[in-house]
């Protein structure tokens, strides 16, 4: 109970910051965010399928919010690596994104290619991110999805000299949210 807690006051402390009370408002409570890196010695993937994300349909803002620690790796090692070492999730535990949708336009303005524009903070570092999405409606639910690359020098990631051949300098990304009604 105290863990459900602890994830679900964030949630509401996102929604109040971003959106306040407006109508028009989706949430999704279980997105999926996964990379993938690319090494010569061994590939590196890991999933986070504990990614929170609301968007707000009337002023097209949106805000992702994640927990590094969330991320699952195929092993452990991996894991304790990506976390102590290079994400240091004990100093900086969360990733945020807040962004606007800047590309809607016309009638199936939810439907098809998109462009989101926002502030990425992550290690400690904002920076201004563009992502194309594609956004679907399936079943009563807006679909968001997409990938995009990050370069782990813009975000301060520090590799030892001894693994630089073996770390991608850029990681891709991939994620697929579903949004359905926020209700209160």
């Amino acid at each position: 109970m105290k863990r459900r807690t602890k994830i679900c006051i964030p949630i509401l402390l996102l929604h109040l910051a971003l959106f306040g009370q407006e109508r028009g408002n989706m949430i999704c409570r279980q997105g999926n965010l996964s990379f993938f890196s690319y090494t010569s010695v061994e590939n590196i993937e890991a999933v986070n399928n504990q990614v929170v994300s609301v968007l707000n349909l009337e002023n097209k803002e949106i805000g992702v919010r994640m927990l590094m620690r969330a991320f699952v790796f195929k092993k452990a090692l991996m894991e304790e690596h990506f976390n102590e070492s290079y994400v240091e999730s004990d100093i900086y535990p969360r990733l945020t994104f807040t962004g606007k949708i800047s590309s809607l336009e016309g009638e199936n303005q939810w439907n098809g290619p998109n462009l989101i524009v926002g502030i990425m903070d992550f290690h400690g570092v904002q920076k201004e991110v563009k992502v194309r999405v594609n956004m679907e409606n399936q079943n009563g639910k807006l679909v968001l999805s997409g990938d995009f690359s990050v370069a782990i020098d813009d975000f301060n990631i520090k590799v030892p000299p001894l693994l630089v051949p073996n770390i991608a300098k850029d990681i891709q990304v991939m994620f697929r949210f579903e949004y359905a009604p926020y209700e209160e």
